[in-house]
């Protein structure tokens, strides 16, 4: 694991070309509290839209999420849904000169209407044909083959790589002395010739083979097959909860599924190729590059839609006996906010409180106790070091953050704990968007901090009852004696 752990630090290094299919997905939210008159068909009350790079564009956000710097190559048309993913390119990749704008070419949008927590529906609209400016992408990916380390090639089938295109990426890639990784396409993977790395799941394996793909010996005389009549390096098929299989021409290695929780598998390939393609560039080899892209599977399955992985969770998940007890508790705010969304979307209420538990006691257990019977999952916001330091005097905390955290996830009632550093805990509570917000009857509704903002929207504010005569001061102060 010490070899996998100096291999995601060296993630940081990576450059990494991405050619293929960009398109914009954007998210309508919304309620559905009635029908409509005029079909039977829910009516959306829109409350807000997000957008983000989806197809090859939510590789580069992945690259990006890993420290590793993405030039980004791709085709949109000359159209608003175009700008916006000019302006997005740029905003992840700090670059967005690699994207070529067509005349008469329709960007590809996939709008996703969501109520109440539910996809109601989605909305396509884009051009599914060939490009006419494959010069011009040919240009800018030479242009960006000069400086990085692999080239990956994200093909969703909408027309950017073409036969030809694609052949001559992976002979220019080749020539300079790049790996090539290909997240395919169809049936037909001989314009792939060349490839170092082909990334079918699957579904696409025994589609482009006609051969079965269930046992490993299946999958291995499967991705043998491609290696021969298609003239590529190797074959990483990704199997679903079966894990992932890299196979060579000579040599084979199956790997165990990592994911500990399968939410949602959108986007996960694009991680795969994306944490793949990025360990080669910096020198990897390829069965420790297949072992951080099946790590990083294993992570994004969990989260909710379209999403990426960042270098830290990688790490985390490497280190996880040390954080953990069942499943892992404590956890970094963006991984409870993730957390708290899947939840949600399975019908939990989720709790919130929070605190230095400092010398935990019996009054602690009891608040603890009393927030988690008011919801079904208990987040905990922990008061760093530094934060207790401020708030109870230089003597404080009397044990580490470290040991307060291990201690609040070592109990039952605790689903999360998350450590923050300021004096309040206002930035969880608005990240975070508890159902329930709780603290102890000494304060009253008007004065917890954060009830204000959740009462905004629906939720609720529970006031528990103290236990008489327990408090870390009083201990300390006995202990003194």
């Amino acid at each position: 694991m010490s070899d996998l752990a100096r291999h995601i630090e060296s993630l940081s290094r990576a450059r990494v070309l991405c050619v293929g299919d960009v398109m914009l997905d954007r998210f309508i939210y919304g309620s559905v509290d009635r029908v409509s008159p005029e079909a039977p068909i829910p009516v959306l009350r829109i409350e807000r839209e997000a957008s983000m790079l989806g197809g090859a564009g939510n590789v580069a956000a992945n690259l990006m999420a890993l420290g590793s710097a993405c030039r980004f190559v791709s085709v949109v048309g000359e159209d608003p849904a175009g700008l916006e993913i000019v302006r997005l390119v740029a905003r992840e990749t700090g670059d967005g000169g690699g994207l070529v704008s067509e005349p008469g070419r329709q960007t590809t949008v996939k709008t996703r209407f969501i109520g109440n927590r539910q996809q109601l529906l989605r909305a396509d609209a884009e051009t599914v044909a060939a490009i006419d400016s494959a010069e011009e992408v040919m240009v800018a990916a030479r242009t960006g083959m000069l400086t990085v380390g692999a080239v990956i090639l994200s093909d969703y089938g909408k027309g950017v790589l073409t036969t030809d295109l694609a052949m001559q990426l992976i002979h220019a890639a080749r020539e300079a002395g790049l790996p090539v990784v290909v997240d395919p396409k169809g049936d037909d993977y001989s314009h792939y010739r060349g490839a170092s790395v082909v990334t079918p799941n699957r579904k696409e394996l025994m589609q482009a083979t006609g051969m079965p793909a269930d046992t490993d010996a299946e999958v291995e005389a499967a991705c043998r097959f491609l290696i021969d009549a298609c003239g590529i390096e190797a074959i990483v098929a990704t199997r679903s909860e079966r894990g992932m299989s890299v196979v060579t021409r000579d040599r084979a290695t199956h790997l165990p599924a990592e994911a500990r929780e399968v939410f949602d598998v959108s986007g996960a390939g694009d991680t795969v190729v994306a944490t793949l393609t990025a360990a080669l560039s910096v020198g990897i080899d390829l069965t420790d590059a297949a072992r951080l892209a099946n790590l990083a599977a294993g992570i994004v399955v969990g989260k909710v839609g379209t999403a990426v992985v960042r270098a830290p969770e990688l790490l985390s998940t490497l280190h996880q006996q040390e954080w953990r007890h069942g499943e892992e508790k404590v956890a970094t705010l963006a991984q409870a906010v993730e957390q708290a969304e899947r939840w949600r979307q399975r019908g939990k209420r989720v709790g919130f409180t929070n605190g230095c538990f400092d010398l935990l006691h019996p009054g602690h257990i009891s608040l603890l106790n009393q927030a988690k019977a008011a919801c079904d999952v208990l987040i905990v916001g922990l008061n760093s070091d530094a934060s207790v330091k401020r708030l109870k005097g230089e003597t404080r905390p009397i044990q580490s953050e470290t040991a307060r955290a291990t201690v609040l996830a070592s109990l039952a009632c605790v689903d999360r704990v998350v450590i923050f550093g300021e004096d309040t805990p206002e930035t969880l509570i608005r990240a975070l968007r508890p159902d329930v917000l709780v603290k102890g009857a000494d304060y009253t509704i008007a004065t917890v901090v954060g009830s204000d903002f959740v009462q905004s929207y629906g939720g609720s504010v529970v006031l528990a009852q103290l236990v008489e005569g327990q408090s870390t001061t009083n201990t300390i102060k006995r202990m003194a004696r």
